[in-house]
């Protein structure tokens, strides 16, 4: 458990087991990088072209790793200059150069998978079992376009932040700067369907997906096909049905950095406007995400509440319901209803 953790030691227990992003893969360099992920402080760094992912402390006088440089080899401890390599292996202790090092200096790493343009780690993995990542359709696919949008930072749960991202009743009261239409707020009805990592829906209905502003225009009475797939814990994604054969696929990865600070990561794959620039995508992706950060970032109680009693439900609720049941099927339950 790290020290001063914010989660229940139960519940981070299970927590742990899933794989979370981190970082954009182009941040990750020579240089040490810090991040966090449920409480834990990490190092990332790239060694002979492979990420590592290690605690962030140095093994021989606590000293964090991030506070060190890298060459692309290895990383250098700012203290007493001890390198570490590929597979968080330490190489060189300088104060003993011919002395054989001892395998308790190695550091603490944790798996690493790179896809779709993040670093994934799992901090405590299950013994010889596959890393499970999330899918993200159409992000191989030929003449689709890779967008890895700029991560931003909430100060608010995961599970609040992917349960809004999930919900279809908000749009016309929260994001009318960036797409909602206050005059098309009622929410036709949907199906969620479970599988083995969540629930998939495909929501109906004429509510927009072009920006404000847009010249473009879908044709008179166009019904929009929005396909959620959720990911247990804390990813999803949407694949937005646009007229004329047009796909948006955005992934939303929330990264409990800890009960109440979350780091959402979002790729996207389109595959029309493929020879524009993306700064347009960055900007509309920020607009609809800090529309949605502000009201994530005032609910109450901070955590999701599971206990389906706790809270009032209408109709439009049901994926986030499902969302719900899903978590406490994973076993979460008494921090998630304090």
């Amino acid at each position: 458990m790290p020290r001063d953790c914010t989660f229940d030691p139960d519940d981070w227990a299970i927590l742990a087991r899933h794989w979370y992003p981190v970082a954009l893969s182009s941040e990750i360099g020579d240089t040490p990088t810090a991040v966090r992920l449920l409480d834990e402080t990490l190092v990332a760094y790239r060694a002979r072209g492979s990420v590592v992912v290690a605690h962030d402390i140095c093994p021989h006088r606590g000293v964090p790793l991030s506070l060190g440089g890298g060459d692309g080899t290895g990383i250098t401890c700012a203290y007493h200059g001890l390198r570490f390599g590929e597979g968080g292996r330490c190489v060189q202790v300088p104060a003993h150069p011919e002395s054989k090092i001892p395998s308790r200096l190695n550091l603490r790493t944790y798996p690493v998978v790179e896809r779709y343009g993040l670093v994934w780690t799992c901090l405590r993995p299950e013994p010889d079992a596959a890393p499970v990542i999330p899918t993200m359709a159409h992000w191989d696919d030929e003449d689709f376009q890779q967008i890895n949008c700029p991560w931003i930072d909430i100060a608010a749960f995961a599970g609040r932040q992917v349960e809004g991202f999930l919900d279809v009743a908000h749009f016309g009261f929260v994001h009318l700067d960036s797409f909602g239409d206050p005059d098309n707020t009622e929410v036709p009805d949907y199906t969620p369907v479970r599988h083995q990592y969540g629930h998939s829906v495909d929501y109906w209905s004429t509510v927009s997906n072009y920006p404000h502003g847009s010249t473009k225009q879908a044709p008179p009475g166009y019904q929009w096909l929005r396909r959620f797939d959720v990911h247990l814990p804390f990813t999803a994604t949407l694949v937005v049905y646009f007229p004329d054969g047009g796909l948006l696929n955005i992934m939303n990865a929330a990264s409990p950095v800890s009960a109440r600070q979350t780091r959402m990561f979002a790729p996207i794959a389109r595959n029309f406007d493929t020879d524009q620039p993306v700064q347009a995508v960055y900007d509309f992706n920020r607009t609809v995400f800090e529309e949605d950060r502000a009201i994530v970032e005032v609910q109450r109680p901070e955590n999701l509440p599971l206990d389906p009693k706790l809270e009032v439900h209408i109709p439009a609720d049901r994926s986030s319901i499902a969302y719900r049941r899903g978590l406490r099927d994973l076993g979460l339950s008494h921090f998630f209803t304090a």
